[in-house]
């Protein structure tokens, strides 16, 4: 199994660093394969330096414009070296069975809300996650609930994305996943 995490290449505070490399130690030990954007620097680096100590194999996906910028990771499984950022989002779905997101900024979301979209559009049936470090998604979480209220997102759509704030129950939960149930009539517009 691969589970790929969105993080970000900034650090946040120290505890989101500790997370970050807990979260790669935890893959690691499972035996899970990890898949991230390929940087050593930030909660990336620490991910994957936290899978690497505890002799995990690491893919990273890095775009050739970035591999300066956010500084290559030298010491992966594999590294992967791609045209673009959409190249980059798209081989690191194709490489993982599962998506996992940890605080981060703009970027971490953004591939975060495109894996979560392409699910709502059946192009895959992977489980997409948010681990909630210390509250970090609550606002986000208030959001999307607000978008079921107000009618532009179904409720089973919401349901896709798994919330937890616990790294192994999100894992089992991931394991356990299925699509909710959910067909579209042709009175209603695309999610």
């Amino acid at each position: 199994m691969r589970v790929c995490v969105f993080c970000g290449s900034s650090s946040g505070r120290v505890r989101h660093v500790e997370v970050a490399r807990q979260v790669g130690r935890a893959v690691a030990e499972r035996g899970i394969e990890l898949v991230y954007g390929g940087g050593r620097v930030g909660t990336m680096g620490a991910l994957a330096d936290g899978a690497l100590a505890a002799g995990g194999s690491v893919i990273g996906v890095i775009p050739r414009s970035l591999v300066d910028w956010e500084v290559a990771h030298g010491n992966l499984t594999q590294l992967h070296v791609v045209d673009s950022m959409h190249a980059r989002k798209a081989l690191m779905a194709e490489l993982a069975d599962a998506f996992i997101t940890l605080p981060g900024g703009a970027g971490t979301l953004e591939e975060l809300f495109e894996v979560w979209t392409w699910a709502q559009l059946g192009l895959h049936a992977k489980p997409v996650a948010l681990l909630d470090v210390d509250g970090y998604f609550t606002h986000l979480i208030r959001m999307v609930d607000h978008m079921v209220a107000e009618g532009f997102l179904k409720p089973p759509y919401r349901d896709m994305l798994l919330v937890d704030d616990d790294f192994d129950r999100l894992l089992t939960r991931c394991g356990e996943y299925r699509t909710p149930d959910y067909e579209w009539t042709d009175d209603e517009p695309l999610p």
